[in-house]
């Protein structure tokens, strides 16, 4: 009898194709960056532990996700692939980016008498081509003009990723140290971060866990009620934040102390911070609330 030929074990198509080309090279660079910092064994803070979170968290799951691809598990694995992929690298492009800010004033400015500079230049071009390469991936995939896709593919969807990630920078110094127990105004304020942090958040959920039809109204509905609210919210965390911080009348300091002086990044350098942060933040869940209301059809 004539021999059969085995069919093809995976998809070559998803790695051949501009996006595959993409996310392989995601994975390249991240890997490069982190073996590069790891091969130095520097002593690590919490800022180097990030650093090093974030690329080894984007090169594991950029990895699965070709595997998932080149295989053809998308339909068998319990998340919406049309809304996960494009999640994922949005929230990569905002980790590599932070990384590639944070490791080279941590490592290479302030640490330049120290051996291994070069590995430590090496590391930050790396984490930039990731991030250049993690946006690239956003653009190409997300939701085009009159184009019929998943949620999180939509400009919406992606600033949904980018009002938790500047949230979670704000949850950072607003806690390391506690700066929001001196009055009710500033305990608002940060009622105010969690309360929209968790409503995007299970926005986020639902839509990568198909879950929406959960929602006790239609999904639409919810949307423009919560970002109405979150803008609303926001404007009042705009208004008290600075108001109670820099304002010497309610107890607040205008100037920066001279104590400050001596360190790169102080107390009051990170309630100035939060400050531009939350304006930052509500610029987002204003244009969220515009493109929403622009936004005809959605399929998630």
């Amino acid at each position: 009898m004539p021999v059969q030929r085995s069919s093809s074990v995976g998809n070559t198509q998803v790695l051949t194709s501009s996006v595959g080309i993409v996310r392989l090279l995601e994975a390249l660079f991240t890997c490069v960056t982190f073996s590069l910092v790891a091969s130095r064994g520097d002593p690590r803070d919490g800022n180097g532990d990030w650093c090093m979170f974030s690329w080894c968290f984007c090169f594991a799951v950029t990895v699965v996700v070709l595997l998932v691809e080149f295989v053809g598990l998308q339909h068998r694995i319990p998340v919406s692939w049309k809304n996960f992929p494009i999640t994922f690298a949005m929230y990569a492009a905002l980790f590599t980016l932070s990384a590639s800010v944070i490791y080279p004033v941590t490592y290479v400015k302030d640490r330049q008498s120290l051996p291994g500079k070069d590995y430590r230049i090496a590391a930050t071009v790396f984490s930039c081509l990731a991030c250049v390469a993690y946006s690239t991936e956003v653009t190409m995939t997300r939701a085009k003009p009159g184009e019929v896709t998943g949620y999180m593919a939509t400009v919406p969807g992606l600033l949904k990723v980018v009002e938790t990630f500047i949230a979670c920078i704000i949850f950072v110094f607003i806690s390391k140290p506690v700066v929001y127990d001196q009055n009710e105004a500033l305990k608002w304020c940060l009622a105010v971060y969690c309360i929209c942090f968790i409503l995007s958040l299970v926005v986020i959920v639902l839509c990568v866990g198909e879950c929406t039809g959960w929602l006790p109204c239609a999904f639409n509905k919810f949307l423009s009620g919560y970002t109405l609210l979150a803008v609303i919210l926001y404007a009042s965390a705009t208004v008290l934040w600075p108001l109670y911080k820099f304002d010497s009348k309610h107890g607040g300091e205008p100037k920066r102390p001279s104590n400050c002086q001596h360190h790169t990044f102080c107390t009051w350098d990170k309630v100035l911070a939060i400050a531009v942060l939350t304006a930052i933040n509500l610029l987002v869940y204003l244009a969220d609330l515009i493109y929403s209301a622009r936004l005809i059809f959605i399929q998630v």
